[in-house]
């Protein structure tokens, strides 16, 4: 299948790629920055998703998966707004098979920054829609919504041992999820699922049983 997805040149995005390659199917990465997977079956397009007008055309997407995010950096136009622009080109149309947006645990607790926290709430409002629209086309659109994650974005408090130490005591499993285990979710609930949709999945070690979020001032 061919498997479009945002964000690829690290982190979560980058693990997903990976794991779709390794299984055989075609995949196309859009980034701003340069494409960092090094793949016969990968094609990669430098675009921001935030500008409508300059996303490529990639017509025969069997899977869109809308990773690309950012924390702090115009938050709800980046994680929000380019998350619809992307989704209604290339995902809302018959060939579609899945849809899967990566959200945030922050999105059911509001336990984090204002706008983040909105702009991830919107994305769970929104999966409900899609995956309304897209049904009549046998597919299906779920959110998933990861607690901590150990990739370049959340460097600042994973290399502070006073502030990880206190992540850790809110954190009931004692660890944050790696890369590959979302891409391993990413997968099934797009893959392997056939029958759920319109659900946000939250991924979290159990940190939003706390409610409580820790990070630099």
């Amino acid at each position: 299948m061919k498997v479009l997805i945002t964000g690829t040149s690290q982190g979560i995005g980058k693990a997903i790629a990976e794991l779709f390659l390794e299984k055989g199917h075609a995949v196309v990465g859009i980034d701003r920055q340069q494409g960092s997977v090094e793949h016969s079956a990968y094609t990669h397009y430098i675009c921001d998703v935030r500008d409508r007008e300059k996303l490529p055309q990639i017509d025969d997407v069997d899977i869109l998966i809308n990773n690309a995010g950012t924390q702090n950096e115009d938050d709800i136009d980046i994680n929000l707004k380019a998350l619809i622009y992307v989704t209604e080109k290339y995902g809302v149309q018959p060939g579609i098979k899945s849809i899967l947006n990566i959200g945030s645990a922050s999105g059911h607790t509001g336990a984090e920054f204002p706008e983040y926290c909105a702009s991830k709430g919107g994305v769970m409002a929104y999966t409900k829609n899609v995956a309304m629209r897209v049904a009549k086309y046998g597919a299906t659109c779920n959110s998933l919504d990861p607690g901590g994650v150990l990739t370049p974005l959340n460097d600042p408090v994973v290399n502070d041992p006073e502030l990880w130490a206190e992540i850790m005591e809110e954190t009931p499993l004692k660890r944050w999820a790696t890369a590959e285990e979302m891409a391993d979710w990413a997968y099934f609930l797009t893959v392997t699922n056939k029958f759920c949709t319109g659900q946000n999945i939250l991924v979290d070690g159990g940190e939003s049983i706390n409610y409580n979020f820790v990070w630099k001032d």
